[in-house]
């Protein structure tokens, strides 16, 4: 595991990405992924996206990436990228059948004839959720601070789990509290989505070991081409 990625995903997503001549990633984040390709001697284009500024603040520390505020609605590309990735279970906060779809759209749209497409869902078979709470937080150390992250889940209904994130620190006055909600997508409906966007599952995997997707596999992690 990467020393700074806690999600354990890295060694999956990182030998696609060095083997790519242009590669995009949505929801870049800080964009640590993208950073650590290129200290590891990516020459290509590497592009992060992401619509949240204060992300983008941190990640344009290191100007060897192409940052971009915005997302897949705003910033449209067109056969530019060898490949794409969508890391961090970002894919679940598209919650409506539309939403997947424009975004899905807007990724084939961008990807060359030949490129593919990556990224991964929590299998809702697992109801990973239901260890989101206080006790299964987690602490980490961000520029110098400690702060503790937790979890806790308000309501499921349906497909749709409905959660507040709370960062906590001695170093601060008060904790920093939002609200989310994340769609845990079917395989199946996944498997549709993707056909109706243009796109062929390639491979899809049950874990980071790239172990074969079941019914118990925490991760539906998906790699798609053109179709």
């Amino acid at each position: 595991m990467h020393p700074f990625d806690p999600r354990g995903d890295f060694g999956f997503y990182l030998p696609m990405i060095m083997a790519a001549d242009a590669v995009l990633d949505v929801g870049c984040g800080a964009g640590l992924l993208l950073h650590t390709a290129r200290e590891r001697g990516h020459r290509g284009r590497l592009v992060g996206l992401d619509p949240a500024p204060g992300m983008l603040a941190q990640a344009r520390l290191r100007p060897n990436v192409e940052w971009r505020q915005g997302d897949l609605a705003t910033t449209p590309f067109h056969e530019e990228f060898d490949l794409v990735v969508m890391t961090g279970h970002a894919f679940q906060v598209f919650l409506t059948d539309q939403e997947i779809h424009q975004a899905l759209t807007a990724i084939r749209a961008a990807l060359t004839l030949t490129g593919r497409f990556a990224f991964e869902t929590r299998n809702p078979l697992v109801q990973g959720w239901r260890q989101w709470t206080p006790e299964h937080g987690r602490t980490f150390v961000a520029d110098g601070v400690e702060i503790r992250a937790e979890h806790r889940v308000q309501r499921v209904e349906g497909e749709f789990v409905h959660f507040t994130n709370t960062f906590s620190s001695a170093a601060w006055e008060r904790p920093e509290v939002s609200r989310s909600t994340l769609r845990f997508i079917s395989a199946d409906d996944l498997g549709s989505a993707l056909a109706e966007a243009g796109l062929e599952i390639e491979r899809q995997f049950g874990d980071w070991d790239s172990g074969p997707l079941t019914d118990g596999s925490p991760e539906i992690i998906t790699v798609v081409r053109p179709g």
